[in-house]
């Protein structure tokens, strides 16, 4: 904060302060009967007000604006004359309260930048003959060699001399490590995932990338609309108005009290202070549900919001990297025990992709052991002992050699296909499978998108920095209308301003990435549930809670405390109105005036307090004992993942050659034994959960339609089998048995979805 910043928020503070002694110690001496210290504090606080009204007006006429507080000014001075002091000391606090509030908005917009400024290096590790010199990062020079730590932020842009594994979130919003060769060009600002990594320096610290990230937030800011308090939008019209009826009541009537009393009953404290009470209320009720709105500006222009922009990875996906899938090489170990193993060996490893492994290891359920011997074969993986087995995991190469075999070459389509991840490992020197993982889209994405629908915005658009197969994949799931890929942070920031002539933007991120959008944006929204980030500083809003669709329902609290705002403004000032016009005409002198006045006052701050009460959102509320078994349900539908995934992999394995049909029965035992129990509870206790949740049962019909076509091709499964016992075996029944697989492992693959989408999401997250 500037030394300018800090003088302005200690005179308003001190303002606001002295304003409020002087009010309450005059009531105090009022309700003891003592008339003149009465007076004396009170006229004290009322000139006190008038003078930094004048001041106040003073600047807004040499800035060419007009504001409400001529209206002050004048009914400040009419308090005088009318002898109504304790009108002029409240007039005075609530100026003072406008103010204050003004002087702390101003001082937050200068600290946005802070946590960007936080995070850029400030050193740099030199290579200098056989040793290693800290130097500051600015007086680093194009050519030199530097050495980046594992877990080190690259100080400027360079070129690698070594193979690096990057985390490069922190400027394209992709979550997945990417891994880089020797000569590939990094970025300033991205974080060494790997082993520590030599690169040289191509570009000084100022002109690196990360300084270009903090200057367009810089310039966003510069570009966004300064903090006006919605009174003086109505000073135009107010103002002017106050003045002439003022005016003519005393040219016509020679009476000067006919305008004292206009002036006194023109008071606007509906302005001054019913309105920021409904703004406040909506701001408490959005922090309430998990959502932190900064300022009665910030709240007012998301009410006001109709296109949404989101980033993806972290808002429409989970932001990190998830197990979706174990393929095994061949049918010697279950794919459950080669997750254990690999799980087992990377509880000890650093690098980003073993806690998915971990995760997805511990989620279904599996005993880990510590593992022995570890070692990290640089550029490789990582081995170790896992009881009485040798494990190995890391990259294709060292697990299967230069040769693919076909199970490989499958792992490798599938990972291209989908944007995933593969892990590989090998048991005993024998290669035993890989991992894919990937950023899952969050399950209560889709829904929050159509609560913004309902919510009134009308247009939504995914902009990220990943590749445009797997941005459009998202943006179809989730449901917006366009899908720009591809970005950088100056393309996001291109791309507000193209949106803005649309309607109020509405910019949703949680990566320093997004810091330069989320700035220039109307609204800038940022989840920091999993902790606080740039974004979250440069952001307008805050999501606290790990659930975006709590956006939409701080859009309805926003458009709802802006609409008794707009009640409370308009039914007190119209009442103003009809009281200036009847004192105009001489018909309520000042001091009943006054009165009315604070009865005008009292009415629009009840019309106000409305605020307080909670109103229409989208937010599902559960009972206790639903939600305990929701989340045992859940838990039974982790459980059972690993055995969908079989019902592929027993189907690539058939072929129209091969009648061994052991497998296809096994499967279809657990099938039986575990699937079928777990479907039925889901129709027995979630869909009657689910119908309690959202009142109704459409939502679930889809879903018990689902849990009778499992049902029915899990039966014609053991009728097709047991038909096979009796006959003989041809290629045709082959082909028969892998389609009615595929097609019961399609249905089961939406049918979880459809869960994790319709129910799942609906539970609190623990």
């Amino acid at each position: 904060m500037t030394r300018v910043t800090r003088l302005r928020a200690s005179k308003e503070t001190l303002l606001f302060s002295v304003s409020t002694v002087l009010l309450i110690a005059g009531s105090v001496t009022w309700l003891m009967g003592a008339d003149t210290p009465t007076r004396v504090l009170w006229f004290a606080g009322n000139v006190l007000g008038l003078g930094f009204s004048i001041l106040w007006t003073i600047s807004a006429i040499r800035r060419g604006q007009l504001s409400v507080d001529v209206i002050a000014v004048l009914a400040l001075a009419g308090a005088i004359v009318v002898n109504e002091p304790f009108a002029g000391a409240m007039i005075t606090v609530m100026l003072a309260s406008g103010q204050l509030l003004e002087a702390r908005a101003a001082a937050r917009a200068r600290r946005e930048l802070s946590l960007l400024v936080e995070r850029a290096p400030r050193t740099a590790r030199r290579r200098f003959e056989d040793s290693v010199i800290e130097i500051p990062v600015d007086d680093v020079v194009v050519g030199d060699l530097l050495l980046v730590g594992t877990g080190e932020i690259v100080p400027v842009d360079g070129r690698l001399r070594s193979p690096a594994v990057l985390d490069e979130s922190a400027l394209t919003g992709e979550p997945l490590p990417v891994e880089r060769v020797a000569g590939d060009a990094v970025r300033s600002g991205v974080v060494n995932a790997g082993q520590p990594m030599d690169l040289v320096a191509t570009a000084l610290a100022a002109e690196s990338t990360y300084a270009g990230v903090v200057r367009l937030v810089e310039q966003a800011q510069a570009s966004s609309a300064p903090f006006v308090r919605a009174a003086d939008r109505f000073a135009i019209l107010f103002v002017p108005l106050t003045l002439i009826l003022a005016g003519a009541s005393w040219a016509l009537s020679g009476d000067a009290v006919r305008a004292v009393a206009v002036l006194v009953v023109a008071t606007p404290c509906p302005l001054l202070l019913a309105a920021p009470i409904a703004i406040m209320s909506g701001l408490s009720r959005a922090a309430h549900i998990g959502v932190v709105i900064k300022g009665g500006s910030a709240l007012e222009r998301l009410a006001g919001g109709h296109v949404m922009l989101f980033d993806k990875t972290g808002t429409l996906t989970q932001g990190h990297p998830v197990l979706a899938d174990v393929v095994t090489a061949s049918d010697a170990m279950e794919a459950d025990e080669v997750l254990r193993l690999a799980a087992s060996l990377d509880q000890v490893s650093a690098h980003v992709l073993a806690s998915a492994i971990v995760t997805g290891g511990t989620k279904r359920g599996l005993a880990l052991q510590m593992p022995e011997d570890v070692k990290e074969v640089h550029g490789y993986g990582l081995e170790g002992t896992v009881g009485i087995h040798r494990v190995k995991l890391g990259k294709a190469s060292w697990i299967v050699g230069d040769t693919a075999p076909a199970w490989v070459r499958q792992v490798r389509r599938r990972a291209d296909l989908d944007g995933s991840l593969t892990v590989f490992v090998a048991i005993d020197d024998e290669p035993a499978g890989a991992f894919l993982l990937e950023d899952a889209i969050r399950p209560d994405s889709p829904r929050m998108v159509r609560a913004l629908r309902e919510a009134g915005i009308t247009r939504v658009v995914l902009v990220t920095g990943d590749r445009a197969d797997i941005a459009d994949m998202v943006g179809r799931i989730v449901g917006v209308d366009t899908v720009l890929a591809d970005c950088d942070p100056a393309d996001k920031l291109a791309a507000i301003v193209h949106e803005s002539a649309l309607g109020v933007t509405i910019m949703v991120g949680d990566g320093i990435n997004d810091a330069p959008a989320l700035a220039a944006a109307g609204v800038g929204v940022a989840l920091a549930a999993r902790g606080a980030t740039a974004s979250s500083e440069a952001a307008d809003v805050v999501l606290t809670v790990d659930r975006v669709d709590a956006l939409a329902d701080a859009i309805l609290i926003a458009r709802r405390a802006k609409g008794i705002a707009l009640q409370s403004v308009v039914v007190g000032m119209g009442l103003s109105l009809v009281a200036m016009v009847v004192a105009a005409l001489g018909y309520l002198p000042p001091a009943a005036g006054a009165v009315l006045q604070e009865v005008i006052d009292v009415l629009a701050i009840g019309i106000a307090l409305r605020a307080v009460i909670p109103g229409e959102v989208h937010t599902i509320a559960m009972a206790p004992a639903d939600v305990a078994t929701a989340l045992r349900l859940r838990a039974e539908h982790d459980s059972v993942l690993p055995l969908i995934e079989k019902i592929r992999s027993v189907a690539d394995g058939l072929s129209n050659s091969d009648s061994e049909l052991i497998a296809v029965h096994t499967l279809l035992d657990r099938l039986e034994r575990e699937l079928l129990p777990h479907e039925r509870a889901d129709e027995a206790l979630l869909v009657p959960l689910v119908d309690r949740a959202l009142g109704g049962t459409d939502a679930t019909a889809a879903m018990s339609r689902t849990h009778a076509e499992i049902e029915h091709q899990v039966s014609r499964l053991r009728r097709l089998l047991m038909g096979l016992e009796i006959e003989t075996v041809q290629p045709e029944d082959v082909v028969e048995l892998r389609r009615l697989l595929y097609g019961l492992y399609a249905v089961l693959r939406l049918h979880n979805a459809q869960e994790e989408e319709g129910a799942f999401s609906l539970v609190p997250q623990t």
